[in-house]
């Protein structure tokens, strides 16, 4: 619920997915705002990784992520890790890719984000996304499995 209010209050989908996991790094809010700017609207609305993913997958980085760049066993897991709780996010939603999610097709979109109206609440599924992608890292965090 973290998330969607966080998204509902005007993080984007990335900044709310990052943000309801804040009491678990060390991070700022000011830097876990900005570290996690770029990702909003499927990277910049560019439309493509859905921000909710890539919040998830910066919050599963700064927790489970390698540090050890010859440690090639700790990068297959934590690949293997990001692959899975993309595919619960995928099998539950359909994609990870925005403009799917969203239902719009490859047009070129502009970099200025949409003024948040209750028309446009009504039309974007982001908040329940972000809700959903913050449960299954939740569900991941808690029980060390993704559901």
């Amino acid at each position: 619920h973290k998330a969607r209010q966080l998204f509902l209050e005007g993080c984007n989908c990335a900044q709310a997915v990052f943000l309801a996991f804040s009491d678990l790094y060390n991070i700022d809010k000011e830097t876990a705002m900005k570290i996690s700017s770029s990702f909003g609207g499927g990277v910049g609305r560019m439309r493509e990784v859905c921000g909710c993913v890539s919040g998830m997958c910066m919050v599963a980085g700064l927790l489970y992520g390698y540090d050890d760049i010859s440690d090639s066993q700790a990068k297959s897991e934590h690949y293997e890790r990001i692959q899975q709780l993309a595919g619960i996010f995928k099998k539950m939603n359909g994609s990870i890719i925005c403009r799917e999610l969203l239902g719009i097709g490859e047009t070129q979109e502009s970099a200025v984000p949409e003024p948040r109206t209750p028309e446009y609440y009504k039309k974007r599924p982001c908040a329940e996304l972000t809700a959903v992608a913050a449960a299954i890292m939740e569900a991941y965090i808690t029980h060390n499995s993704y559901e």
